[in-house]
């Protein structure tokens, strides 16, 4: 089983890409992970936000592959505790043989073909992170739970 967070837009911000990376280097030693960066659309500051969400989303649906579990990071999406969200990575792991697809939209979220592709969504708090944050913020849990996964001492109760 493969795990990647595929994002629209690059991330710009050094202090975002720092973290990242660290993150990115920590979660390798227990399971392969990758980013997939898709571009932002062309003129994308001249469309409408529906034009844009179905050109970022006609761009991801392309991106993902027969098998692939593609799962949104949505403010409308289920929320976890750390803890709870450990549990539910290992349930995958047991259940899925493709890639798990953690999937961050544009800046207006995701057209409606997305959400039916989507199997589930995930919300990692009720506030509203920048694109950018989300990223960091994410692959900071997924380092989490495989922390927990493996009874190492990086997460307290």
């Amino acid at each position: 089983m493969k795990f990647t967070l595929l994002v629209v837009g690059r991330t710009l911000q050094k202090h975002f890409l720092r973290g990242v990376s660290d993150y990115t280097e920590r979660i390798k030693h227990y399971i392969p992970f990758e980013t997939e960066i898709i571009p932002e659309p062309k003129s994308a500051k001249h469309l409408h936000e529906d034009q844009q969400k179905e050109k970022e989303g006609n761009s991801i649906l392309k991106v993902l592959r027969q098998g692939d579990v593609p799962i949104l990071l949505d403010e409308r999406g289920k929320e976890f505790r750390s803890v709870e969200f450990a549990a539910w990575i290992n349930r995958q792991m047991q259940t899925t043989n493709k890639r798990l697809v953690f999937i961050v939209g544009g800046p207006y979220g995701f057209s409606e073909k997305v959400y039916a592709a989507a199997q589930e969504k995930i919300a990692l708090s009720k506030m509203t992170f920048s694109h950018q944050m989300t990223r960091l913020i994410f692959i900071e849990q997924l380092y989490r739970a495989m922390t927990i996964l493996k009874g190492e001492p990086y997460h307290h109760e």
